[in-house]
């Protein structure tokens, strides 16, 4: 099996008015094509930029990072963007979804941006999928959290991307309406055959997964499969 995602030697700082903050320390780890990884640990550990690390929304201090054979650390932010566009889905915690956009038109946006011509119909269908036709002209400010986690998977999974990943996507969402979040997305990811890497403080969650990594202050503390 080929690997997904490739990371050399990674690390992150940020510099801020109080100095510099090392966040990440010489991350050094593999997933493989169609594999479910987990990433847990405290708060404050690193998780969440590790994910932003792995889609390209942070740029790594030092180390590479290889994405479907892509050196994503060596591109610039043009050919970066478009490498995310082509061939990765994000849900965030937050949904961010374009409040003056249905939600129709915020899943159809991703393929609208790669030039793609039915991207209206597919986002419908889209939609659909994840039990959401009778909302299509909604606003999100119409909708529940659960239904804007919905229109937010719909719009990361509409453009089949190779790397799905998730950062806390059930953190905003009570019991019942995460459990539902989750089983789309997993369901999402076996008929469509991604890479899903997801960020999660639930060990329920977890185990879900093949493999979860362990942080604790910016460093890999554990790696197991999941079942173990």
């Amino acid at each position: 099996m080929t690997d997904a995602l490739m990371l050399s030697d990674v690390s992150l700082s940020l510099s801020g008015n109080a100095g510099t903050v090392d966040i990440l320390h010489d991350i050094s780890l593999s997933v493989a094509t169609g594999e479910t990884l987990g990433l847990v640990g405290p708060s404050g550990s690193g998780k969440s930029s590790l994910l932003m690390l792995m889609g390209g929304l942070e740029t790594a201090t030092t180390g590479s990072i290889t994405a479907l054979g892509t050196d994503i650390t060596s591109l610039g932010e043009d050919d970066l963007a478009r490498f995310r566009r082509d061939n990765m889905g994000v849900v965030f915690q937050s949904f961010h979804l374009i409040p003056t956009m249905t939600a129709l038109e915020n899943v159809a946006t991703p393929l609208e941006l790669a030039g793609v011509g039915d991207a209206f119909a597919r986002a419908a269908d889209e939609l659909a999928a994840v039990g959401l036709a009778n909302r299509a002209d909604h606003y999100p400010a119409q909708m529940s959290g659960g239904e804007q986690q919905r229109v937010a998977l719909a719009r990361a999974s509409v453009s089949r991307p190779k790397l799905l990943l998730a950062d806390e996507p059930t953190g905003n969402l009570d019991e019942t309406n995460g459990a539902a979040i989750i089983d789309m997305l997993f369901g999402l990811r076996e008929q469509h055959g991604a890479t899903l890497i997801m960020v999660t403080h639930s060990n329920e969650l977890a185990a879900r997964c093949d493999r979860v990594i362990r942080l604790r202050d910016g460093r890999i503390d554990t790696l197991r499969a999941a079942a173990e």
